[in-house]
């Protein structure tokens, strides 16, 4: 048995620090191991490919896991493993990787470095499988479908975005946020009508969006409203800190712009909300920024949704219908066992008011807080 061997056999398979360095000790002793040990890494990055990974999602569950060491391993080991695939990679799959170029991890001694390694080993090996949102890497290409977003469109959309993420308006952020998604909806029914004149096989795909702590209950309902408004599906899995998106290219291309500029948005608004309670003369607390987050989710899932229905003439829904049916098969081939969940609603009027003004100053008097619903998929 090689020393990798013993290393892995004692770190992996055991539980605690005493494993751990008992298996880092041997590695350090060994520096003839080191090739061996790359290799292995490289292995396990590969069977997370095969459990339905991608690289994104890894890194994310590092971070969040382990620490910034862990993560920039991790990075490096993504990137060796890939570089044997060529151009054999899906876009989605490779602009994961372009995030990674250029990442080190920092230098230490070799017992620490070990140790690390391990670490992260013993979260790769027990990754488990989950629902592919793609091919594997080095697998055929052949369905796998490129952005059918006009380089153009596409350039007009983040430019609105950036600019309602830069303003210290609000009103101004709003018209520009909706605006955007007046052309994502417009592009949207662009290429439903286009798929349908030229009898398309376009087909639903998947993405997946990261949804992080704090608050992510309300960040994932954030999530749930922009893809519905957008003509997509969301299931949330709380365990690993992701959403998958269900829907056609353009408009999962369409959620993933919107959801990171108003994520940018709210955070803003939320800091100003803080400034304004503090002056007050009252406490920040969780519960204020826990109620802000979920009346922001409400209040844009009924905004962007009305600025997209208004799109919409009644002769566009046959078509339109056919496409969310689509979409609704393919979220149901992919998670056979959701659940949809009540979330508990906002309790801090404050922040419930707040919230609903960061999405909408035109209409400061909302409903009462109340609380959504967001789908889950099945614990791993």
């Amino acid at each position: 048995m090689s020393t990798v061997e013993k290393a892995l056999a004692a770190a992996l398979y055991g539980e605690g620090d005493e494993a751990l360095d008992t298996g880092a000790s041997l590695l350090a002793a060994d520096p003839s191991a080191d090739a061996e040990l790359r290799l292995r890494g490289e292995e396990f990055v590969r069977r997370a490919w095969e459990r339905g990974w991608q690289p994104a999602d890894v890194v994310r569950l590092v971070r969040r896991d382990l620490d910034d060491t862990h993560e920039l391993l991790a990075a490096g080991l993504i990137t060796a493993e890939t570089k044997r695939y060529g151009r054999r990679l899906a876009p989605r799959f490779r602009a994961q990787l372009d995030e990674l170029a250029g990442l080190q991890p920092p230098r230490s001694d070799r017992f620490s470095h070990a140790t690390a390694l391990l670490e992260l080993y013993r979260l790769l090996s027990r990754l488990p499988a989950i629902e592919p949102v793609g091919p594997v890497p080095g697998e055929s290409l052949a369905s796998v479908q490129a952005s059918p977003h006009e380089p153009r469109m596409l350039g007009r959309i983040r430019a609105l975005l950036a600019k309602a993420e830069a303003t210290g308006y609000p009103e101004e952020a709003e018209a520009l946020t909706a605006k955007a998604q007046e052309l994502m909806a417009r592009h949207s029914v662009d290429e439903a009508l286009l798929a349908a004149r030229t009898h398309s096989p376009d087909v639903p795909s998947a993405c997946r969006i990261g949804v992080d702590a704090p608050y992510e209950t309300a960040k994932a309902v954030l999530l749930d409203a922009v893809a519905a408004a957008n003509r997509c599906r969301a299931v949330w899995n709380s365990a690993f800190a992701f959403s998958t998106v269900v829907g056609f290219e353009s408009d999962l291309e369409s959620v993933e712009l919107l959801h990171t500029s108003l994520l940018v948005q709210g955070a803003t608004a939320l800091t100003k909300a803080e400034s304004a309670q503090r002056a007050g003369g009252r406490r920040r607390t969780k519960t204020f920024r826990q109620s802000f987050w979920t009346a922001y989710a409400s209040r844009l899932g009924e905004h962007l949704t009305a600025v997209a229905d208004d799109v919409v003439t009644p002769d566009l829904l046959p078509v339109l219908a056919s496409r969310d049916v689509a979409v609704a098969s393919h979220t149901d081939r992919m998670f056979p066992e959701t659940t949809t969940t009540r979330v508990r609603g906002a309790t801090d009027p404050d922040g419930w008011q707040d919230g609903r003004a960061a999405a909408d100053r035109a209409e400061r008097r909302g409903p009462s807080p109340s609380s959504g619903h967001i789908t889950r998929g099945r614990r791993h």
